[in-house]
């Protein structure tokens, strides 16, 4: 059964040619949506790849919907505006925009190499801005003209962007970008009727089939089939979000956690002023119970 109101609403889903993106385009038009598809094309190494963004588009048309397909590189300032510009002459207008592009260049933080680290923070989190700020402009400028308008960004992060990942450092660094991209964005644009949110998939993709525990089945059901992801995609795509802004979510298999923002872990007072010597001696106690890392802000989310 389709969303309320959702049928017309014009959407661009960015890394659309496979995997999450790819499921979110076909969920977001099945619900009626018109999606502009876009995929830049490339492997996971940046070498061309085809027409994959078209192969999604015969699909949508084929059960029926409508879409086009797109192949700029999202993280180029001028290509993302023409992404957005796309949407708008073909279909008239955009109402959501799914930021999902990227790829990988996992390597030990002190084996990184400056490219490796600019490619992953270019494409994800680059990626991210140029597409939110174009589609942000026009959002504001029909926001002054009309009053409030109807606008959905979908962010994709991820949980290395708030544990951090020892083998990620460039990917871990660009997702916690995404999430703080994402409520900032919240912020600027709830005066227009705009709202921003974050999710943190775990998905069998092209980017993380080489992980262990990502085929893992239950009793038939495939707990990281990208299928299990785009239907929170789709919600908060739709009407029936609009109170539902600035938030991040953990989402696979048959499990939706929303995570609480930052909390205090403890605060330390001193009656005139900070010294290291006293500063050892408020810490010291606290710290030498914990476990480094895992204890604390660090610590993995349960599910």
């Amino acid at each position: 059964m389709a969303l309320e109101g959702m049928d017309g609403k014009v959407a661009i889903v960015t890394g659309a040619g496979r995997g999450l993106g790819r499921a979110e385009a076909l969920e977001l038009a099945g619900q009626g949506a018109r999606v502009v598809v876009n995929d830049y094309g490339r492997t996971l190494h940046g070498d061309a790849e085809g027409n994959n963004a078209d192969k999604v588009v015969e699909e949508i048309k084929a059960a029926g919907g409508e879409a086009v397909a797109n192949y700029a590189d999202v993280a180029d300032w001028n290509e993302a505006q023409a992404l957005v510009q796309q949407a708008i002459d073909t279909y008239g207008q955009l109402d959501i925009l799914v930021n999902n592009a990227g790829f990988l260049r996992d390597r030990m933080l002190f084996n990184m190499s400056e490219e490796e680290f600019d490619a992953v923070i270019r494409v994800h989190l680059k990626g991210h801005f140029c597409m939110t700020r174009h589609a942000a402009g026009y959002w504001r400028e029909r926001g002054k003209a009309e009053g409030s308008v109807y606008g959905r960004v979908v962010n994709t992060s991820s949980e290395a962007g708030i544990g951090g990942s020892a083998g990620q450092p460039n990917y871990a660094a660009a997702k916690g970008g995404i999430i703080q991209l994402t409520l900032s964005t919240a912020n600027a644009l709830s005066r227009y009727g705009v709202t921003a949110n974050a999710i943190c998939p775990r998905a069998l993709t092209r980017m993380t089939e080489e992980l262990q525990g990502f085929d893992a089945e239950d009793d038939g059901f495939e707990v990281f089939a990208p299928e299990n992801v785009s239907p929170l995609v789709a919600y908060l795509a739709s009407p029936q979000a609009a109170q539902v802004s600035g938030q991040v979510f953990v989402v696979y298999g048959r499990m939706i956690t929303a995570l609480a923002a930052p909390t205090a872990d403890r605060r330390f007072d001193v009656a005139d002023k900070w010294t290291p010597e006293n500063v050892a001696d408020a810490l010291v106690p606290f710290y030498e119970k914990r476990t480094p890392i895992t204890d604390g802000f660090g610590a993995r989310i349960p599910g």
